[in-house]
């Protein structure tokens, strides 16, 4: 009879996690697999009943995104024929393609708010939790507690306070104005989260560069950050996260000049509804530039917050 070790998992156990992981795994991808291809179909495969898994793909609801259409005589449509793919994909509706549409307009604003606030929410709060990980700072139990505080009820809350406020300000329909609340927001998060891994990171780093002459600045900049690497990466991609999925705010506080996708995605209109596939092409697209920027720094979160730290 063998004895398994408390440590090392039976095959059973691994089967089971196994098992686990790929169910998790299906249920999580199945969906933005399912978004990815509705932007590759027709209209009329988009709605069918019951679902299309084979389909013949179509740029279509990528065209329909991209461009604004207007429908126009037969008479018209003979007297000029299209010169491009795109044109061709319009003309099957008898329309043809009066301009670009505003989305890459919400798409540049959604980076210009969601890296703009990020960068300022993880700048702030890396500065914020070093002071209270670090020094002694009066009512500091008290000060973390009024900061997570800002957390404990759900923005949309204080829409109307904010929306006045960003209109007697003039700070309404604007990128600045926007990358404040959402660094606001974002804040206190990046502070909890920053001051934990600040917490792990031991001072016998610092205090030997204070003995070799660095200034309090420098120690924080070439000892504490490098090892706050780890931290800083996940606080960033929470904080683009929230800035970058923001709805209510978005439609709130902006209509033209500073809208994020989020709001214009919805707004898409076709020929005789809703247009979901290209509803699903912007959703797409949408989802790339956090799929990207994770990817990049992913091998920040695989190391370890106390890589080549001395031990207490």
């Amino acid at each position: 009879m063998s004895a398994w070790s408390i440590t090392e998992p039976t095959p059973r156990q691994k089967w089971v996690a196994g098992i686990l992981v790929v169910l998790y795994a299906l249920v999580t991808i199945v969906p933005l697999i399912w978004i990815v291809a509705t932007g590759f179909k027709s209209p009329a495969d988009a709605i069918s009943y019951p679902p299309k898994v084979l389909f013949e793909p179509t740029l279509e609801g990528y065209v329909n995104l991209f461009t604004t259409r207007t429908r126009q005589t037969q008479e018209y449509l003979d007297a000029n024929p299209p010169e491009t793919w795109y044109e061709e994909i319009v003309r099957q509706y008898d329309m043809v393609i009066a301009g670009p549409s505003r989305y890459g307009e919400r798409f540049v604003n959604s980076i210009i708010i969601g890296f703009g606030s990020t960068f300022l929410s993880v700048f702030l709060g890396t500065l914020a939790a070093y002071a209270f990980s670090r020094f002694k700072v009066p009512l500091k139990d008290d000060l973390l507690f009024f900061i997570l505080s800002t957390r404990m009820m759900p923005p949309i809350a204080v829409a109307i306070p904010i929306f006045l406020m960003f209109r007697t300000l003039g700070l309404s329909d604007t990128h600045l104005g926007m990358i404040l609340l959402y660094t606001a927001v974002n804040i206190s998060l990046a502070v909890w989260l920053l001051k934990g891994f600040m917490d792990e990171i031991p001072r016998e780093y610092e205090e030997a560069a204070l003995i070799d002459g660095y200034t309090r600045f420098q120690a924080f900049r070439k000892v504490v950050l490098p090892q706050a690497v780890t931290g800083i990466v996940a606080t960033a991609i929470f904080c683009l996260i929230f800035s970058w999925n923001e709805y209510a705010f978005a439609v709130l506080l902006t209509s033209g000049t500073a809208q994020t996708a989020p709001p214009f995605i919805p707004t898409i209109i076709g020929v005789g509804g809703q247009d979901w596939p290209a509803v699903a092409a912007g959703a797409t697209l949408f989802l790339l530039p956090v799929l990207v920027f994770t990817v990049f720094l992913r091998k920040h979160l695989l190391r370890g917050i106390t890589f080549g730290a001395v031990r207490k």
